[in-house]
């Protein structure tokens, strides 16, 4: 059996092939080493788009690098697992939210990027996690919203605007719907300094015991200006591998799951991608992403109009 160094072989790949990797925060540290751009699905597309590769390898899961082919149709667009999935995007099929959409007409609709192309495609306006607020406040007060597909992450922003004509779609996240709060309470007096910092993916009463709210990189962010020096990561764990990189100083505890037996909570989707797949995705220039044009030219309209709207 010959031993491949994978980390050499997909050097030469990319240089060879002129191929980027992205790599989702969410994926273990070896494939974030690996990568040309670490960061949030809908950012490292644009950072892809500006380049001028001609390959793209999206070191994520299925709908992140179908957002990539969205903003860079010219490009190859490579996935190392095709079956790393999301159980976000995977609790709103395309057909079922055409037929909820259907039951709410005059309703805008506001998608979260974490949604599949064909839902990007039924939608008025994407937003992330970081520009929904301002997504939903521009548009009329007296104009009703469907909000897709995050159950927690629309009833926090129902919070924060204050828009009781949003209908919300019933869809969650598996890392962050298992979260404990009765464990992180329990962290929290074994290290009463700590500061909680949530995802608002995550449930209400997580997010309301919480000391900042954030999407993963404003977590990061927080990290690295805040003077404090212990937190509570309430998110999934692979945001800790740029968090300790960035704040060798400081100490960062991964928030347990109620059911766990490593004190984490990992996605299991985001944990498949390997440098071993990046490799051979790279070596055999598959699998690739195709999305259907007219899917992909409204997914685009809905990703634009978030952008007119500002970050």
């Amino acid at each position: 059996m010959v031993n491949i160094d994978y980390v050499k072989e997909i050097k030469r790949l990319k240089e060879e092939k002129k191929a980027v990797i992205l790599a989702h925060y969410y994926t273990v540290p070896e494939v974030q080493e690996a990568a040309d751009f670490i960061g949030d699905s809908l950012a490292l597309s644009e950072m892809a788009a500006r380049t001028d590769a001609d390959i793209i390898v999206f070191a994520g899961v299925h709908f992140m690098a179908e957002t990539a082919k969205v903003l860079s149709p010219g490009k190859k667009v490579l996935i190392p697992d095709p079956d790393a999935g999301c159980s976000l995007a995977e609790s709103c099929p395309a057909a079922e939210f055409a037929r909820f959409k259907a039951k709410y007409p005059g309703h805008t609709v506001v998608s979260y990027v974490n949604t599949t192309v064909e839902v990007k495609a039924l939608t008025d306006i994407c937003c992330t996690s970081s520009n929904a607020v301002k997504v939903i406040e521009s548009i009329p007060a007296d104009t009703p919203v469907i909000f897709a597909p995050d159950r927690n992450l629309g009833g926090y922003l129902k919070s924060l605007t204050g828009r009781e004509n949003m209908v919300i779609w019933d869809g969650a996240c598996h890392v962050h719907e298992e979260f404990s709060l009765e464990r992180i309470l329990e962290l929290k007096k074994e290290y009463p300094r700590a500061k909680v910092l949530a995802h608002p993916e995550c449930k209400a009463p997580i997010l309301l015991m919480a000391d900042f709210i954030g999407s993963t990189a404003a977590l990061l962010k927080f990290t690295e200006e805040d003077p404090g020096d212990t937190y509570i990561v309430v998110t999934e764990s692979g945001i800790l591998h740029q968090m300790k990189k960035a704040n060798p100083g400081k100490n960062f505890i991964p928030a347990p799951p109620l059911d766990s037996t490593c004190g984490c909570n990992d996605c299991v989707y985001m944990k498949m991608v390997t440098l071993e797949k990046i490799y051979k995705c790279l070596r055999d220039e598959s699998p690739e992403v195709i999305v259907d044009e007219q899917v992909r030219k409204k997914a685009e309209g809905s990703i634009l109009n978030m952008l007119e709207i500002g970050a």
